[in-house]
């Protein structure tokens, strides 16, 4: 399981595992709890480079970032 420490949301941090290139989990310490299990569910089998695509510069509110965002840096950091 890899950890990412997020910044600019609040999530704290972010940790995934993946297989290859699958995500197999994502657990967000801390951010809207009903938010990121739903997000961690969708996001469960899915191909790392479409989790990238999608979620890359997604904002939150007034926020330049957001968690999905910061999920999708931490993949492109994976890679």
């Amino acid at each position: 399981m890899k950890t990412f420490k997020t910044s600019g949301v609040c999530a704290k941090e972010i940790s995934f595992k993946v297989d290859g290139d699958v995500i197999e989990s994502v657990v967000f310490k801390g951010g809207c709890s009903g938010n990121t299990q739903g997000l961690s569910a969708l996001l469960t089998g899915m191909k790392v480079d479409d989790v990238i695509e999608r979620l890359s510069g997604m904002s939150c509110g007034s926020r330049e970032t957001s968690c999905p965002d910061q999920l999708a840096k931490a993949l492109k950091e994976l890679l």
